[in-house]
């Protein structure tokens, strides 16, 4: 599979972000998270057109965040991505927020989408297409 770890996501933690408390607000760690996520797909080789072309796409059906280090205004962010389990309708995945200056780890999530059928709109097992750029040769 697809394992290795991927920076998916580089950004800043800005003040618009942060709760009244002064720390970015953990609505916003699931708006990086999810971003991340995209660039993961296409970093793959999964990109819309793959998708659309074995007619399917992906809805996440789990997403577990662990907040490890406070993050405040003005702090860079970057993220790392990777696949960890190819099942046969869904794929696991981890990603790792950091800070790229210090390598301190501010959040880790653990998330589950599921291959979906947007017609039927039931889940359809993983076309081999999309398998076949997610497993190693």
């Amino acid at each position: 599979m697809s394992g290795d770890w991927r920076e998916t996501h580089r950004g800043l933690a800005h003040a618009w972000m942060c709760d009244h408390f002064g720390h970015v607000n953990v609505r916003f760690y699931a708006h990086f998270f999810d971003d991340a996520g995209f660039a993961l797909w296409s970093m793959c080789g999964v990109t819309r057109d793959v998708f659309g072309a074995a007619g399917v796409h992906t809805v996440v059906a789990r997403t577990e965040t662990d907040l490890r280090a406070e993050l405040r205004a003005g702090q860079p962010i970057a993220i790392a991505s990777r696949f960890e389990r190819l099942g046969q309708k869904s794929v696991t995945y981890r990603q790792v927020l950091r800070d790229p200056e210090t390598g301190r780890v501010h959040a880790e999530q653990r998330a589950v989408e599921v291959f979906f059928d947007p017609v039927t709109r039931t889940s359809r097992p993983i076309p081999d297409a999309i398998r076949a750029l997610l497993e190693p040769p």
